[in-house]
């Protein structure tokens, strides 16, 4: 995915007083310069770390806050009080602002110097009660936020940090984005709605249907040169099969599907959209269902979700942008098969054709072949399978009255057997702590059978970007038991029932 995340900026805030002098504040403002330039150095950290001046007045952070609303490149802050600031004057700044922030409860020094300590140092790092005046106020008016303990310099601490920096750049990508849904659901199934509207209030991005007329001109407008250029791309990047090959037996489906890619990318490119949808009930127009197509958009950052899923379409987007530059991929998935031997049960996720090739172990195969489901032509595949090692699988859906995030670690293992028969990338893998428990928690938690799988991130980025959406987030993991599980949801029936207001 080719996104500059070190083009957005997250703004470092200091809080302070002038109860202390200038000479304090000018030390305080150098240090928290140093502070702000160190964590720009850090590698991991992927967005640009950005100074601002000391705050000491209710005045200078509605300022700051307003400037910080307007400016497109901030996607968030990060707060830090050096000394007491008392939080009073942070009440209305608080209340304008309107990007995600996270409080750093850190201190300039990491060790106390016991045989210099005196009151002039113990007035000046000031952190350990300033951060909990600040923290404070922020819990009385029941912000969202993340609060991350430790020093500077700590490891730890900077990659925390850098977690939250990316789910930032996801959540500010989300703002304004635009998912294209052509055509509309897949007939009489449920988990793929929702409320489009709530979503857009809820996430910031939007949602709207699109007929196959409109992507049929920008297939049709395709030209024979352009189709010989991708089809040499292909060529260069995977094993072709003898029958997709110059000459082959289906070189023409291949030319088929390099012209929908084609014009695919041209109408989501052309109207600015971050993800999509497709619903093999509604291909009028079109020769084959979009499968390589498909495929390779989501490579380069496109949201996708099939069947007129758009709130997968627009998760996979999001995970895109968190897991930019990291190393593993992040697909389109469904869980499909179970194995059920007790010795160890397995799920084999894969869907009809649309896998992102970035989970692929090693370099794909192309093909043509039959797909026994939505009544069109031969459509071309990618076909891999996904390299060994955690994951997770994390799935949206509408509960009507809010949303819920399901979560659930995995471990990919190698299948115990070649699949020759199987023209469809997959995956299989370990739920986390089995498939028996995994299954059942997943299903009472309303969890859908699409998702998105990503080997790029942890339940840790999913766990932030639900706080700056917030929205509830369920994790299945190795510690789950399926009693604990279900009073987690009782729970949250009542705190989302009561948190929106009796």
């Amino acid at each position: 995915m080719d996104l500059n995340l070190k083009e957005l900026q997250v703004w470092f805030v200091t809080g302070s007083q002038h109860l202390y002098g200038e000479e304090a504040l000018r030390q305080v403002a150098e240090d928290a310069k140093e502070i702000a330039r160190s964590l720009n150095d850090v590698p991991e950290i992927p967005v640009s770390i950005v100074y601002k001046p000391v705050m000491t007045t209710s005045d200078s952070i509605r300022r700051l806050i307003a400037e910080a609303n307007a400016d497109e490149q901030c996607i968030g802050l990060v707060m830090w009080m050096h000394t007491f600031s008392p939080s009073r004057m942070w009440i209305a700044g608080l209340n304008m602002l309107n990007k995600p922030y996270l409080h750093f409860h850190t201190q300039y020094y990491r060790d106390i110097p016991w045989s210099e300590i005196d009151m002039d140092y113990m007035n000046l790092h000031q952190s350990a009660h300033g951060d909990r005046e600040f923290g404070f106020i922020n819990t009385r008016m029941r912000k969202e936020r993340k609060v991350v303990v430790g020093h500077w310099k700590d490891p730890e601490a900077q990659k925390e940090l850098a977690v939250w920096c990316r789910v930032a750049a996801a959540w500010d990508d989300s703002q304004g984005a635009k998912i294209a849904r052509f055509g509309d659901n897949m007939r009489n199934v449920a988990v793929t709605e929702g409320d489009k509207v709530a979503a857009q209030i809820q996430f910031g991005y939007e949602v709207n249907a699109y007929s196959l007329g409109e992507l049929i001109r920008y297939v049709d407008a395709v030209s024979e040169g352009q189709i010989d250029s991708l089809l040499e791309e292909y060529e260069e990047s995977y094993v072709l099969t003898e029958r997709v090959r110059k000459g082959g037996s289906e070189r023409g489906a291949l030319r088929d599907s390099a012209r929908i890619e084609l014009g695919l990318r041209s109408f989501l490119r052309e109207g600015g959209f971050k993800g999509f949808t497709t619903n093999f009930e509604d291909l009028v127009g079109l020769k084959q269902l979009p499968g390589l197509a498909v495929q390779r958009a989501m490579k380069d950052g496109y949201g996708f979700g099939a069947e007129g899923d758009w709130k997968t379409a627009a998760l996979l987007r999001a995970m895109k942008v968190m897991g930019a530059g990291l190393k593993g991929g992040t697909s389109f998935m469904e869980d499909y098969v179970y194995h059920l031997d007790p010795a160890g049960s397995r799920i084999l996720g894969a869907h009809m054709l649309e896998v992102c090739e970035s989970i692929a172990a090693e370099k794909p195969v192309l093909d043509v072949q039959p797909l026994s489901i939505g009544g069109k032509e031969n459509p071309a595949r990618l076909l891999f399978t996904a390299p060994q090692g955690p994951a997770l699988c994390a799935s949206m859906i509408d509960l009507g009255n809010r949303f819920r995030m399901i979560v659930n670690k995995v471990d990919v293992v190698q299948p115990p057997a070649d699949l020759p028969k199987l023209p469809v990338a997959r995956v299989l893998w370990d739920p986390k702590p089995n498939v028996k428990v995994a299954a059942e928690s997943w299903i009472l938690a309303g969890g859908a059978h699409h998702s998105v799988f990503c080997q790029a991130v942890t339940t840790e980025y999913v766990e932030d970007y639900c706080a700056m959406a917030g929205v509830e987030y369920l994790l299945i993991d190795e510690k789950t038991e399926v009693k604990t599980f279900k009073q987690e949801l009782r729970l949250g029936e009542i705190y989302y029932h009561i948190a929106k207001g009796i």
